[in-house]
């Protein structure tokens, strides 16, 4: 199978998430996109998490009607905080028979050098790179690089917004799916 692997905290999971994830199902060569979970970036301070187990709950209501969408909590097995390289290849090595590809926003190509063992990943697995509104993929920068441009739809949502307006009080209907919404509503996460 072809895997596409969306990593991310998903803290929340909002629709521009999925969105990202349909657009790239539909426009590229893959049979499923999973969301990797990741309990700690090592760009994100820990302490702005939510629990690991509550944010994979809240993708799998997400994604709960998409057989072609799946969730992961591969790397909460695996040493913190969390490297992408390191993951790909304990999948390799669970999953030798899928072929799996990196999905990336547009605004970390930028800072890809400075990840673990990039080279690497860059050699060893497809990257597909979905534009952000903030920081478009220069042409220079598909030069130099293998990079697969998904045509997606740009979007300006993030999960930091969305944290700010639940602590606020005020509704974040419609920005997440309606069972992760309603489940925020009655959670105590990010108030």
């Amino acid at each position: 199978m072809e895997i596409g692997l969306f990593f991310g905290s998903f803290n929340p999971i909002h629709i521009g998430h999925l969105i990202i994830a349909n657009s790239i199902l539909e426009n590229q060569k893959l049979d499923e996109v999973w969301f990797v979970v990741s309990p700690h970036s090592p760009f994100k301070k820990k302490a702005s998490l939510a629990p690991d187990y509550d944010r994979l709950h809240l993708v799998n209501l997400a994604i709960e009607n998409n057989p072609r969408l799946r969730s992961s909590n591969i790397e909460f097995a695996l040493p913190k905080p969390s490297y992408t390289s390191d993951t790909l290849i304990f999948l390799r090595e669970k999953f030798p028979k899928h072929n799996f590809s990196l999905i990336m926003g547009s605004d970390n190509i930028k800072s890809f050098h400075k990840w673990k063992n990039a080279e690497f990943l860059a050699k060893e697995y497809p990257i597909i790179v979905y534009q952000r509104p903030e920081r478009e993929v220069a042409p220079t920068e598909l030069e130099q690089t293998n990079l697969n441009i998904n045509k997606g739809p740009l979007l300006n949502i993030s999960a930091s917004f969305l944290r700010g307006e639940i602590k606020a009080g005020r509704s974040i209907r419609y920005m997440v799916p309606e069972p992760v919404y309603k489940y925020l509503l009655d959670s105590t996460l990010y108030k």
